[in-house]
């Protein structure tokens, strides 16, 4: 997505609203009771988190306006199906249901396909892994794989090269009439956790709440490792005031990502 776009489907994404707390919790009884109207206040006050769910699929090649379309779809059935019972913010919830439609989006409109064979190699492959490596407590070898399945390495090397098109990523591998399991369920990436990323965006959320000055002192205090005294400096106040105004701006931040 390039930066300087600020239209998306015909909406102006310089101008979205952004509501607090309160205001989405009163938004959500008043939802709950009936009026409709909450319900649109609820999706244009949320659609900044849209459009930062999509920034993590804008290397698909992709348009953008597709994917914020598909995410404003996953926005309303988070809203739709979103509990004030429990104990966890909006955003928490909503950041998993969204990505989740940009993903079946993806894999649903993707037109490349792998052939069964390969793909049913490649899967029993990948399970043979787990277990030899669940066995002997380390990673197996392509050898050892091919070994435990009776078949050549190369067979299994070229079966799991099949896979690693981005589009098998999509395909399901298990389906109990429920949701299925898609071979990219089943890949472990310590780099890209959902649950990091949604933090990432609690993060993002908080530091808006914050003044210009605290920003400014916490971006150079954390981003460029200035120390409290060379930030007084450049800023024109004393240490102790940096010192103040930085816990002030953390607890802040902290208080709002734990409400």
């Amino acid at each position: 997505m390039k930066r300087n776009k600020v239209e998306i489907c015909g909406v102006n994404t310089s101008q979205l609203p952004v509501l607090t707390n309160a205001q989405m919790r009163e938004l959500f009884e008043q939802l709950r009771a009936g009026d409709l109207s909450a319900r649109e206040k609820l999706v244009n006050g949320n659609l900044r988190l849209v459009l930062s769910v999509i920034q993590r699929f804008n290397n698909r090649g992709e348009y953008v306006d597709d994917l914020f379309q598909v995410g404003c779809i996953g926005l309303m059935k988070a809203i739709d199906n979103f509990d004030l019972n429990q104990n966890v913010r909006f955003s928490t919830y909503a950041v998993p249901m969204i990505v989740g439609e940009i993903r079946r989006y993806l894999r649903d409109n993707n037109p490349i396909r792998v052939s069964r064979s390969l793909r049913d190699i490649a899967y029993k492959a990948l399970q043979v892994r787990d277990m030899l490596a669940s066995k002997n407590l380390r990673e197996p070898s392509i050898v050892e794989i091919a070994n435990e399945m009776n078949l050549p390495k190369e067979e299994v090397v070229f079966a799991l090269d099949a896979i690693q098109d981005p589009v098998s990523m999509f395909e399901p591998i298990y389906h109990d009439g429920g949701d299925p399991i898609y071979v990219m369920d089943q890949i472990h990436d310590e780099r890209e956790k959902d649950s990091a990323w949604v933090e990432g965006i609690a993060l993002r959320e908080a530091m808006r709440k914050l003044s210009d000055r605290e920003k400014k002192i916490l971006a150079k205090r954390f981003y460029e490792g200035k120390t409290q005294m060379e930030v007084a400096d450049e800023i024109g106040i004393s240490q102790a005031q940096v010192s103040r105004l930085e816990k002030a701006a953390i607890h802040r931040m902290y208080k709002h990502i734990q409400s």
